[in-house]
This record gives structure tokens, sequence and C-alpha cells, in this order.
């Protein structure tokens, strides 16, 4: 069995994140946390999408 797949219900094998939330996507988090300390969140929701756009992409659950 390889150790960065995991077999998930359907049978079809599922990519494990290779690294931690607080390391994946440093560019979008980088912008996405510093629209947020000078606009508040409220005005960057399009930075935090693509952040979690990222998330997932890498294979998080977000």
């Amino acid at each position: 069995m390889p150790d960065a797949k995991e077999v998930v219900e359907n049978g079809q094998p599922e990519e494990k994140p290779k690294l931690k939330p607080c390391c994946a996507c440093p560019e979008t988090k980088k912008a996405r946390d510093a629209c947020i300390m000078e606009n508040g969140e409220e005005k960057c929701g399009d930075l935090i999408e693509a952040h979690k756009q990222c998330m997932r992409d890498m294979g998080f659950n977000i």
C-alpha cells in the first residue's frame, strides 16, 4: 500500500496532505492575513476564498 495514499469508502485512493496546514499556501496566506489586518475580514473575501481554494488544491478538506 502506498504510504501517501488512503483508500476511501468508494474505493478510490485519496491523497493525504503532505504539509501541515500552517505551512501550505504561504503566498495566499500572507496576502489574506495582510488584508485582514489592514482592512478587516469583511473586505477580504476574495483573498480568503483564494486561500481556501489553494488549501483544497493541496489536499486539505476546507
